[in-house]
């Protein structure tokens, strides 16, 4: 798309600054981060659980087997996860062991992956800003990548779940449908969104989204039809590629939240649809209309004769007791209206700003240009349309914004530098620390607001229970299984050999709700619950939000009296040294001690 530069840029350096900018923004990175890194507490349990994964691999388990087998064991359960995440963790820790130890190789893992995901990012979004404008714009579009919210919490140290990954996929399709030639950059562009398709399925909007956008070309001109064609094919055959290369042929079944033989032969027809019809002498706007329209309701009936029920999102048919206490609680996966205000408004703003320069920009241009500039917006306009119904998406819509942000951020710099009166340098000042810090206001007034109140439930990487650290100390009892609630699940997994009943991650429905409703439960039914699953103990942290909400749904429940410290008789206290009070321990025994 952008072939039509051809200024001479051999004398910039743009990979420099570049590399100067990751240098600076990881040292703040972990500077932030470090007490946390210290005490070991992830970001998220999701990636305690990734580590547990990457562990079971590299400790033999194979390549295909995908279960978590000390989750609601012995059975176990089979995660929806890919192998693609777990490639670079477990590189990186086979590679740093024999140097520095098992334990300290891990350590350093969780910091390099992130760094690594965080590096790359910068490199092809500062790259494309430096084809686009220069090198102030290149630099500036990066520095707001660690300004951005959303951002710079997938991109931390530690933070080693699938979601960076995503972010730079999408950050590559976009260099790619911004590159010269149609079919290298439509087949970058369909190999990336593959990649984050098998990584997971909440990117196929943003499959859709660039597929729209290389479709709209073909709408303009039919010159650029093979931009669509490559993206549509490689992507196909990619991720055919990806799910075999992952998944083998173990398991072939319809699983509605990954991509499964019924997706990928979706896009198998779509991708021969497309080809069939380029070929074809070129067609009036509203034939090529329907052609589309055949290609993809043949690929939507054969999905739906496929998979029946995967029509409706995975998580439609939740158990409604999972749903009420597990899912709606997940706020990042919540749309943008149930999020925190502090936390939600200002990133709102960024990405609002973002698409508004983008406009500009539009606008201001002529001819191939003014085409980007539409294409770019479309896309950053369908990224943060997603971004509404599941906020975590706004991490897509970050990385896209951060072009238009750093030429919007760099002009209004220029005019602090430059303009002559100083009122207006003061309000382009103010305008800029906005722009690109639309938080202070936030949090300054949280400086000086009445702090929260003592004693209120946390999350668990706010928990004074040091779940990690207290999980340690679980080594000392005999292996066993925990009931426990499902946010300190994943911490238990990865510091100790105990299992558990379950934890946040939905393939383990019936679990997930046998441990809400013990918990929900008057003690004797809880005990019953509990029998079934030969539970040897029962573990808490009191202070987190789960277990006190539990508490409060029921106030003669189990989690109630255990949250009270006046546990049935049928639980005896386990004394465990060094744990902090807010981590409790209880042995399940056949009959009330003496």
């Amino acid at each position: 798309m952008l072939g039509q530069d051809r200024r001479d840029r051999r004398h910039e350096r743009p990979n420099l600054r570049i590399f100067v900018i990751w240098l600076v923004l990881g040292a703040i990175f972990l500077a932030i981060g470090m007490p946390r890194i210290l005490q070991g507490q992830f970001p998220d349990p999701d990636d305690a659980l990734r580590l547990v994964q990457v562990r079971d691999l590299l400790g033999g388990q194979s390549w295909f087997d995908l279960h978590q087998y000390r989750i609601n064991a012995p059975a176990g359960t089979l995660m929806h996860w890919s192998r693609l995440v777990d490639i670079p963790l477990a590189l990186a820790i086979m590679l740093l062991t024999p140097f520095v130890g098992a334990s300290s190789a891990e350590s350093a893992a969780l910091i390099i992956v992130p760094l690594l995901t965080l590096g790359l990012t910068l490199l092809v979004i500062g790259r494309l800003a430096w084809r686009l404008f220069d090198n102030e714009v290149a630099g500036i579009a990066c520095l707001s990548i660690g300004l951005l919210a959303p951002l710079v919490f997938q991109l931390q140290p530690m933070r080693i779940d699938h979601h960076g990954w995503q972010v730079f996929t999408v950050a590559l399709a976009l260099w790619g449908v911004a590159h010269r030639s149609a079919f290298i950059g439509g087949g970058i562009a369909g190999l990336s969104m593959a990649a984050g398709a098998t990584i997971s399925i909440e990117i196929l909007p943003m499959v859709a989204a660039f597929g729209g956008v290389l479709a709209l070309r073909w709408f303009r001109d039919h010159k650029d039809r093979w931009w669509l064609v490559a993206y549509m094919q490689t992507l196909a055959l990619a991720l055919v590629a990806l799910f075999f290369a992952t998944r083998g042929i173990a398991d072939l079944a319809q699983h509605c939240d990954v991509l499964s033989p019924a997706h990928l032969g979706f896009f198998v027809l779509t991708a021969v649809g497309t080809g069939a019809i380029a070929t074809a002498r070129h067609l009036p706007r509203a034939l090529l209309f329907l052609a589309f329209a055949g290609v993809g309701t043949t690929g939507l009936v054969f999905f739906g004769l496929s998979s029946p029920t995967c029509m409706m999102t995975p998580f439609a048919a939740l158990d409604p007791l999972v749903r009420d206490y597990w899912y709606v609680h997940v706020l990042e996966g919540r749309p943008l209206w149930e999020q925190g205000l502090t936390e939600a408004v200002p990133v709102a703003l960024q990405l609002c700003v973002a698409l508004a320069a983008t406009l500009m920009l539009m606008g201001r241009s002529r001819e191939w240009l003014r085409r980007w500039w539409s294409d770019y917006a479309l896309l950053l306009g369908a990224s943060i349309l997603l971004a509404l119904f599941v906020w975590r998406s706004a991490a897509f819509a970050a990385v896209i914004s951060a072009i238009p942000l750093g030429w919007l951020a760099t002009r209004m710099l220029k005019r602090v530098g430059s303009g002559a009166n100083i009122g207006a340098k003061l309000l382009a000042a103010l305008a800029t620390i906005v722009l690109l810090l639309p938080a202070t206001p936030l949090k300054l007034w949280a400086m000086v607001a009445p702090a929260s109140v003592e004693g209120e439930p946390v999350l668990v990487r706010e928990s004074s229970c040091q779940i990690r650290d207290s999980a340690v100390a679980l080594g000392s009892l005999p292996n066993g299984t925990i009931f426990a609630p499902l946010d300190i699940g994943p911490s238990i997994l990865l510091k100790s050999d105990h299992a558990v009943i379950a934890t946040g991650h939905h393939r383990a429905e019936a679990a997930m709700r046998d441990v809400i409703l013990a918990f929900t439960s008057e003690p004797d039914a809880a005990r019953a619950i509990m029998n079934r699953y030969r539970a040897d103990y029962v573990a808490i942290c009191s202070d987190l939000v789960e277990i006190n909400m539990l508490a409060d749904a029921q106030p003669t429940g189990l989690a109630a009296q255990l949250v009270a410290g006046d546990q049935p008789t049928w639980l005896r206290p386990v004394e465990l040294s060094g744990t902090p009070d807010e981590f409790r321990v209880w042995r399940v025994v056949e009959a009330s001690p003496e």
